[in-house]
Parts: structure tokens; sequence; C-alpha cells
């Protein structure tokens, strides 16, 4: 993760959202999510332990929302967090990351800005 990625000055989504994914992703399955950090939510689905109750926050999660915080496991995180992408990360807003940033009384993200353009000249 760079250093000015705003994921790790927010980890609202890991304290606000369950965080559930195919148990496939398991190490004991073969993938590469620790077993100890999930907990069963159906024959087929795990969540990330702490995000199966309310308030819901990751077990993965170290430090405060909001001021700095990063993930133990980042490397061996579930594809549903993989795929969660801040707003305005990939261009595109995140209602999500919105949700979740406001329910930690965090501004949504904002799009950055774009370089301006000088006006062409017509000769």
């Amino acid at each position: 993760m760079s250093t000015d990625n705003p994921c790790l000055n927010c980890g609202a989504c890991c304290a606000h959202f369950r965080v559930s994914f195919y148990w496939g992703e398991c190490r004991s399955a073969g993938g590469s999510v620790p077993d100890e950090m999930t907990v069963a939510i159906s024959p087929h689905l795990v969540a990330m332990a702490g995000t199966d109750i309310k308030p819901s926050r990751c077990a993965a999660l170290l430090g405060e929302v909001g001021c700095g915080v990063r993930c133990t496991m980042y490397e061996h995180r579930s594809s549903t967090c993989r795929e969660f992408e801040a707003a305005w990360a990939n261009g595109e807003p995140n209602p999500h990351c919105d949700t979740a940033r406001a329910a930690y009384g965090l501004p949504p993200l904002t799009p950055p800005l774009q370089p301006q353009q000088s006006p062409s000249r017509v000769a």
C-alpha cells in the first residue's frame, strides 16, 4: 500500500461492514486467509473475525479508525478486501466507502483535482 493511500488514515470499511467470502479462500482449503481469523457464516461462507457482530471491527485491523490504521494480514486478505476500493481510487465514487466513513464521522473522499489545461492558442 502506498503512503498516499487514504485507507491508511481511515479503516472505516474494516470497522463497519461484515467481511464475508467463500470458505475456499482459507488456508485450510488452499487459500491465503488464516483460518483462525475467520468465523463460519454458512456452509460455504466465512467472515473475518469481528465483522460478524455489531458493532463490527475486523480482528486484523490495527490502529484507530480515522487516525491511522493498517491491516495486520494485508498480504493474506480475502478477495472481498482486495476488491473494495476507496472512493475515487479508480476514478469513480464508491458509495459503500462513503457510508462507512460517515458512520465514523469522516467526510467522503473527493476526486483528485484535475490539472488545469492551458487554453490553446489559435494563430
